[in-house]
Order: structure tokens, then C-alpha cells, then sequence
């Protein structure tokens, strides 16, 4: 009796941890969009498409909060019916994702603290690493500890926005790109380091996202600097404003 009401509350208590990561994780995302817009570096004055994307994934960032807030809270019947709408929802974030990307490296180069071949090339491979995350998980759905983890290893990879919004980007160079997208593995590090207290082990979920989380900007980088991704992302240029930029990061 009393290690059935044990297992219940240590459960419980995970629940819970879950959902805090959850809330922290959408919190730091909302105010690195916030800060930049009250800071003036980005404005409401931009093409539909922008307004598309953002609807779309900060759906998908409200979508994670509450889905975690169902499980904290019990209900996992809605969870579980709720969840469904992310077959839809991650392959929209991914084309929008790749559409956004090709979009503002034709307006204006894209970040100036990347390299253009570097944004270009990236940013396909973590998208798709986060839709695989999602999906690994959603199939091991029925194994909770699974499922939890990767679907935190899923967000985690898709902090990069978020931080590189609030930290000091251009003062990273030349290593922006990859701290900016490495940094939200310290998410995991968190789950890894609460198993370890808790369970006496860490799980090997955990695992599973930091190798996709560090792996994809690896990969990204190996193939950026290849001479045909260099080729390609000229071609993605020529004839835009974005050519006007250097390839290469500089301060405008």
C-alpha cells in the first residue's frame, strides 16, 4: 500500500516537472519575441507569410504547454485526443519553417550574425529533426517515460529562435549559430540531471535528444560549407536584395 501511494507520488511529481520545463521553455521563446519587438529590431510591418508562421508555431508552443497541463492535471483522456492535432500541426511548422527561411534570405539575406549558407542549409535539418522527434515519440506514446522525454528533447531542439533573441547574438560570431541552437539542450541536461536524483539513473530517451539536438547543427555545419551548398544558396539569392549581403556574417 504505502509503495503503491510512493510510485504514485513520485509519478505525480514528474507530472509536475514536466510541466515546468514545458512552461519555462514557451516563456523564454515569448520573451525573446517580446524583447526584440519592444527593442524595435522587428515590427508588425512584414509580409503575411511572417504572421502565418508565427500563428502557427507559437500554436504549436501553446499546444505543448496545455498538453503537458493535461497530464500535471489528470486528464489524460484529452491529452491523448488532443494530441492527434500535432499530425497535422508539425508537418504545417515544418513547410512554413523551410517557406520563412527562403523568404527572409531573398529579402534581406537573413540574420546577419549567420552565414547565408549557413541558414540556409541548417535550418531544414533541425526542422526536420524536430517533426522526428514528434514522431518517435507520438509512435512510443504508450511508454510515458518515452514519450515525455522526446517530446522534450522535440522543444529543445526548437529553442534556437527563442535564445538567440535574448543573448547577445552578434557578439557570439563566429560561433553564434551553434550556440544559439545547442543551448536549449540545457533542458535536457535538466531532465538528465532530475533522474538521476530521482531514479538513480537517467533515462535513455534523454540521450536519444541531446544526440538529435547537438547532431542536426553538427550535420548542418558539415554540409553548409560544402562547394554545392555554397552554389545552391547563391542560386536561392541571385536576383533578390538578400545577394546585396556577403555570405559570410557581418555587421551591417
Amino acid at each position: 500500500m504505502a509503495t503503491a501511494a510512493q510510485t504514485t507520488t513520485s509519478a505525480r511529481s514528474e507530472e509536475r516537472f514536466f510541466f515546468t520545463l514545458a512552461c519555462t521553455m514557451a516563456a523564454i521563446i515569448v520573451a525573446g519575441f517580446s524583447v526584440n519587438l519592444a527593442a524595435g529590431r522587428s515590427t508588425f510591418a512584414v509580409p503575411p507569410i511572417y504572421h502565418v508562421h508565427a500563428a502557427v508555431f507559437f500554436s504549436w508552443i501553446g499546444l505543448f504547454v496545455t498538453q503537458t497541463w493535461l497530464v500535471a492535471s489528470g486528464n489524460v483522456a484529452l491529452h491523448r485526443r488532443l494530441g492527434w492535432s500535432s499530425a497535422i500541426l508539425v508537418p504545417v511548422m515544418v513547410g512554413l519553417g523551410m517557406a520563412i527561411m527562403l523568404v527572409s534570405l531573398r529579402r534581406n539575406g537573413g540574420p546577419f550574425f549567420f552565414d547565408a549558407n549557413e541558414f540556409l542549409i541548417s535550418n531544414p535539418i533541425g526542422l526536420l529533426t524536430f517533426a522526428g522527434l514528434v514522431m518517435a515519440a507520438v509512435r512510443m506514446r504508450r511508454r510515458t517515460d518515452w514519450h515525455r522525454r522526446l517530446m522534450i528533447g522535440a522543444m529543445a531542439s526548437l529553442m534556437g529562435p527563442g535564445f538567440g533573441r535574448l543573448l547577445p547574438t552578434p557578439l557570439l560570431v563566429p560561433w553564434a549559430w551553434e550556440i544559439t541552437n545547442t543551448v536549449g539542450m540545457v533542458f535536457i541536461l535538466a531532465g538528465m540531471l532530475r533522474d538521476k536524483r530521482h531514479l538513480g539513473r537517467v533515462h535513455p530517451a534523454w540521450f536519444v535528444g541531446l544526440a538529435a539536438g547537438i547532431g542536426w547543427v553538427a550535420l548542418g555545419e558539415l554540409l553548409a560549407y560544402q562547394p554545392w551548398a555554397i552554389e545552391l544558396t547563391k542560386s536561392v539569392l541571385a536576383g533578390h536584395p538578400g545577394a546585396a549581403r556577403p555570405m559570410q556574417t557581418y555587421l551591417p
